[in-house]
């Protein structure tokens, strides 16, 4: 007996299928803030997941890899265009082609995953997501996750799925919905149904059960609670925007503008305390990159900065740029207190941490030889950052803090460590000046509302340009600062120490989602058995409800 390959479409719903998939593509870049407004159109990822599924059913692999990759590219070349703000057009398409190639594959596994057996199809095609997803953030040169699908659902219910199983859950639930959405509109196209049946009913009821069920699956995130009560306390914090003299990559040209305006901000808000114009805080913030002048080799930055630590009498958190170890650099918070200054932060684990998760490209280069052949770019990269070697939990007047440095927002580990570690809220400090207006920063705002819901904590982003907030457990950021502009965020943060299912099962669902796409991809059907021998393809995936 011979495996009868599946058949293509009809030469003429070809051009229709590749455009369903590059329409996907830009339903996908939709759903993320920025893309059409200031929060983006979050069904938008719900649609790109059906406008996929349907532009690779029933086709062979080889198109499907065609359809994934223009959805690719429809996608991640406009949802990262702010990778060639500064740096042109070259290194943004190599970014994008990258990411577009997790979706060739995807494409080319969506025809089978759509075959799965028991009428598993929607439930394949969510697994199959959330496996490509687990991949992009670990491969290549440790993972770029930007543009999950998770982290365009800031504003959605299914948000609340972040709490029960993280990211890859709230990836699952959108991707379902898109594959049933696929599946009532695959019910609609079937072919009329059998004499003496009811008009329109075997058509009109698969899709009408399947779209309830899309709306079933979306809608549940809302019914997971999202406690915001305080269990520590409170602290008040004071999270200081001070702003670079210009954008782009220069914006650390002038590094001793950038620590100034940090500590001016941070004087005048001493003063206005002293004043009783605003109340004290208990901890102040600053930024990645705020100090990118090594205090510890440069006495005058060290003393601009315990001099901001003293004027207003807190523990002050700074983001600064070590020299070392060896001829590489570090990308640090550090925390000053006004009775020890700076002195020993260094060397104390619970005063310092540095980065985990450097940006491949951007703070570290790697292959830089063999890079350097294609473009002489990788010199703007002149020294490669280390990666840190302990979890980011830092203690600041009697808190424990857990510290995120801007790109490690995008990965479920580093700030999962953070939490079970024992943090009682999150930090993330970040730099956006070299993205200047673009999406970027609110891209990244995204993540770290996404963040506070999967880990039940008050989220503190804290930008030297901005976008910065102030976001409660529920994940509404609160005191939203706007892009190259001067500011100091205030207010009250919880304090917790519960932690949610998320954090608990840590990666579980998304290994365990992602293995049983395998399953049902190794054992999908390969097509019917003709009477006369040999296999044909269904009119309809099997997961179609058969017509009464």
């Amino acid at each position: 007996m011979h495996r009868v390959r599946p058949a293509d479409p009809p030469p003429a719903l070809l051009p229709l299928s590749l455009l369903l998939a590059v329409l996907g593509g830009a339903a996908a870049w939709a759903a993320f803030p920025g893309a059409v407004s200031t929060a983006g159109w979050w069904p938008g990822a719900i649609v790109a997941v059906a406008l996929l599924a349907l532009a690779t059913h029933r086709v062979r692999a080889r198109r499907g890899v065609l359809a994934g990759l223009l959805f690719g590219l429809a996608f991640m070349f406009p949802h990262l265009s702010w990778s060639g703000t500064f740096v042109g057009l070259l290194p943004w398409s190599a970014l994008t082609v990258a990411c577009a190639l997790f979706y060739a594959v995807l494409g080319g596994l969506l025809p089978r995953l759509q075959r799965a057996r028991w009428r598993l199809a929607p439930l394949a095609v969510a697994c199959g997501w959330t496996g490509i997803e687990a991949a992009r953030e670990r491969i290549p040169f440790e993972g770029f996750p930007w543009g999950r699908l998770a982290f365009s659902q800031a504003d959605a219910p299914t948000l609340g799925l972040a709490a029960l199983g993280g990211s890859p859950l709230v990836t699952f639930g959108v991707a379902l919905a898109g594959a049933l959405v696929a599946q009532a509109v695959l019910a609609l196209l079937r072919l009329p149904a059998p004499a003496g049946a009811a008009r329109g009913v075997p058509r009109l009821r698969p899709a009408v059960l399947s779209l309830l069920a899309a709306a079933l699956v979306t809608s549940s995130g809302a019914l997971v609670p999202r406690p915001t009560g305080a269990e520590d306390g409170t602290r008040r914090v004071a999270a200081v925007q001070g702003n670079t003299p210009a954008e782009g990559l220069e914006f650390n040209a002038e590094r001793r503008a950038v620590l100034d305006n940090h500590a001016r901000a941070t004087l005048a808000l001493a003063q206005q305390v002293a004043d009783g114009s605003a109340p004290q805080p208990d901890l102040v913030l600053w930024p990645e990159n705020s100090s990118d002048i090594d205090p510890y080799e440069n006495a005058d930055a060290r003393a601009v900065i315990e001099q901001a630590a003293d004027a207003v009498g807190v523990p002050l958190l700074v983001g600064a740029v070590l020299q070392g170890p060896g001829e590489n650099v570090s990308n640090t918070g550090l925390v000053v207190t006004p009775a020890d200054g700076i002195e020993g932060a260094r060397e104390d684990d619970s005063r310092h941490y540095v980065k985990q998760r450097p940006a491949p490209f951007a703070e570290y280069m790697p292959y830089r030889s063999f890079f350097r052949a294609i473009t002489d770019k990788v010199d703007l990269v002149p020294r490669d950052f280390v990666h840190g070697d302990h979890v980011g939990l830092l203690e600041m007047g009697g808190v424990r803090v857990g510290d995120v440095i801007c790109f490690e927002v995008a990965f479920d580990d580093t700030v999962r460590d953070s939490v079970r570690a024992g943090a009682q809220f999150l930090v993330v400090q970040t730099n956006n000046a070299t993205f200047g207006y673009s999406d970027e920063a609110v891209q990244q705002l995204a993540m770290s509302r996404l963040r506070a819901v999967e880990s039940g904590r008050a989220v503190v982003q804290i930008s030297t340009v901005g976008v910065s907030a102030i976001i409660t457990p529920d994940g509404v950021a609160h005191e939203e600062s706007t892009l190259f502009t001067t500011d100091v965020l205030q207010g009250e943060v919880v304090l917790r120490s519960t932690q949610t299912l998320a954090t608990r099962v840590g990666a579980l669902p998304e290994l365990a989602l992602s293995a049983l796409g395998v399953l049902l991809l190794l054992t999908a059907r390969r097509g019917e058995r003709r009477p006369g021998g040999g296999r044909r393809v269904p009119l309809a995936p099997a997961s179609d409800p058969v017509p009464a």
